[in-house]
Formats: C-alpha cells, structure tokens, sequence
C-alpha cells in the first residue's frame, strides 16, 4: 500500500494523476501547505524538505520526496509509463527534468509574481513572464506531430500537464500553442488525469484549454 502525501498543487497532482493511471490503491494525506502543515515533525520524518509530495512505500519500506523521484520509482516499480529502450527511456527522463529543473520552476515564479503579487516587481514579471512564454515554445515545438512529449504517453507528460493546467495563472493564452493546446486536452479527457486532479480534494473545475 502507498500512503501519498500531497496538496493541490501541480507537483501534487504528478503523482495523484500516476497513481489513478496505474490503478493501484493509495492512501491520501491532505498537507494543506497553507497552513503550514508541511512543516509539522511527522511530515518531516517522511520529506525533510518540508515539500509536498512524498509518498511510503510500506510492501517496499522506503519513504521518497521529490515529485519525479516518486514518479520514475512508480513507473519502474509497476512497469509502466515508461518505454524499455535505453534511448526512449532516457528521452522520458530528458522530459522529466526539462520539468523540474526549468518549466515547473520557471512557472511557479509566474504565478508567484504574475497571479499572487502583480505589480510588486515589475522585473520580475517581466523575466519570468518571458520565460515561461519560452518554455512553452519549447513544449510546443516538441509535440508537432505527436500526441505526446515523448511519442507514447508517459511520466513526462504527467509530469507537465498540471503546471500546463495553471495556464491563466501564468498569463498564457494556449491558443498561441497549438500544438500544447491539442495535448492539454487529449490528456484532460483521460479518466486518470480528471480523477488525479481533484486530489486531495476539488478545487473547482479543470480549465478547458
């Protein structure tokens, strides 16, 4: 059994939403992080880093932080969402941590300074307003002509669709993105990805695209 510890966040929802596609039964612990409850010792024990998401493993007897740590452990723990070739797999992590070291970071700071402080840093609006638009050409440019990041569906595009999800906090019309736009919805249909969405709990409808 899987204990996930998680909010409603775009890193949260990476490992909710794998979770459901892998259907497997997990336990969910809300940590409302704005109340602090991140920073409570018992969490603490399990992400030292006081982050959401972690998960306990309890069949494996491992806790693990860092949401694409959890994803690449579940993925080659239950084969699957994830291709077996040498080059294809190494594609998937390329995609993963073009994720985590640049789009969600990248994206948090726009929402940070574009949706919750507007107007406070003119800069930084500006810096990561231009970034995030980079980002997504990036994105955009990598699916021309396929149904996802990496050829077939994986972690790498669980990975991504959430902080694609939180498009208008970012400032980004995804008509400008055709091809992005195209994937967001192909993967907003998916049972899955609805399901893992809305964990721990709904908060309001999934944007359209």
């Amino acid at each position: 059994m899987i204990d996930l510890y998680t909010w409603t966040t775009p890193n949260g929802r990476k490992v909710s939403i794998l979770l459901e596609e892998l259907g497997i039964d997990y336990n969910v612990h809300a940590i409302n992080i704005g109340k602090d409850e991140q920073h409570a010792p018992e969490f603490l024990k399990i992400s030292p880093n006081n982050k959401i998401p972690a998960i306990v493993d309890h069949e494996a007897g491992i806790s693990l932080m860092e949401s694409g740590a959890i994803m690449w452990y579940l993925a080659e723990k239950h084969g699957r969402f994830l291709p077996e070739g040498q080059a294809a797999r190494a594609e998937v992590m390329q995609w993963l941590m073009w994720q985590m070291g640049g789009f969600g970071p990248m994206a948090g700071q726009a929402h940070h300074f574009l949706h919750f402080n507007p107007g406070k840093a003119a800069y930084a609006e500006e810096r990561f307003g231009a970034e995030v638009k980079r980002l997504y050409s990036v994105l955009d440019k990598q699916l021309e002509g396929r149904d996802h990041v990496c050829g077939e569906y994986s972690i790498a595009d669980m990975a991504c669709w959430p902080w694609v999800s939180r498009y208008e906090w970012q400032q980004i019309d995804l008509a400008d993105y055709p091809n992005v736009r195209a994937w967001y919805q192909r993967l907003r249909a998916r049972d899955a990805v609805q399901k893992g969405y809305h964990v721990p709990k709904v908060m309001g409808d999934i944007p359209e695209g």
